[in-house]
């Protein structure tokens, strides 16, 4: 019984040092250049490890949630456990704002300020036609290069969807099994109450009986001294 108390909090550490990890990453996200396939990879990382530490709260809040029911556990302890992953979320949630500015900041200096259609045509005002077909072949080179970036980007979105879908999977799997332990063991701790309340019953019909028989002897011996003192 004691080891799903165990379990909760073995859990939780795993958790807060997870949240930890994230910490550090979205520090080092501030030092990361603007441009780059490890910025990519940074970024794609740390969002997938906040997925799976609002997974893992998410775990623990149902567990904690069932562990009254399952073994005794002060209110108190439970206010307890309840406050640290209220703090542990207002973390994440944290976290999880300040890597979304990192991100926005980044695919700013990324992609650059937009050429409004004004300015277009006030640098084609006095160009003539070769400046025209050299002025729009820029144009379209870095429209190229700004599709580039977003379908690298797209791609690696798509890696942290496969990734985050694999993980749920394997947490789904996890919480599916200590579900099954728990209605074992309440299964486990019925049977003994069941088994331990016909040991009672045994035993009070035990005590009844001895009584019985201790007044019986009584009678017997009371009988015996009666009969000697008449004959």
């Amino acid at each position: 019984m004691a080891s799903l108390s165990e379990s909760w909090m073995r859990e939780y550490n795993e958790a807060s040092k997870l949240a930890d990890d994230i910490n550090n990453m979205v520090s080092e996200a501030s030092t990361l250049p603007a441009t780059g396939t490890q910025t990519q990879r940074h970024f794609s990382a740390t969002r997938r490890k906040i997925t799976i530490l609002n997974t893992k709260i998410e775990n623990l809040e149902s567990l904690l949630a069932k562990l009254p029911s399952m073994q005794p556990i002060t209110p108190k302890e439970v206010n307890r456990r309840n406050d640290l992953l209220t703090t542990l979320k207002s973390k994440v949630s944290h976290m999880a704002n300040t890597l979304n500015s990192y991100s926005a900041a980044y695919r700013d200096r990324l992609l650059g300020p937009d050429i409004k259609s004004d300015d277009v045509v006030k640098r084609a005002s006095n160009m003539d036609n070769q400046g025209m077909v050299g002025f729009q072949r820029q144009i379209m080179r870095e429209q190229d290069e700004g599709l580039e970036k977003l379908e690298e980007t797209v791609i690696s979105t798509k890696h942290i969807a496969l990734a985050v879908n694999e993980e749920l999977t394997l947490h789904t799997r996890l919480l599916d099994t200590l579900d099954d332990h728990l209605e074992s063991t309440n299964s486990g701790l019925q049977r003994i109450q069941r088994r331990l309340g016909m040991f009672n019953k045994r035993t009070k019909g035990g005590c009844t009986s001895l009584c019985l028989l201790v007044i019986l002897i009584v009678v017997l011996i009371l009988v015996v001294l009666a009969l000697i003192k008449y004959l």
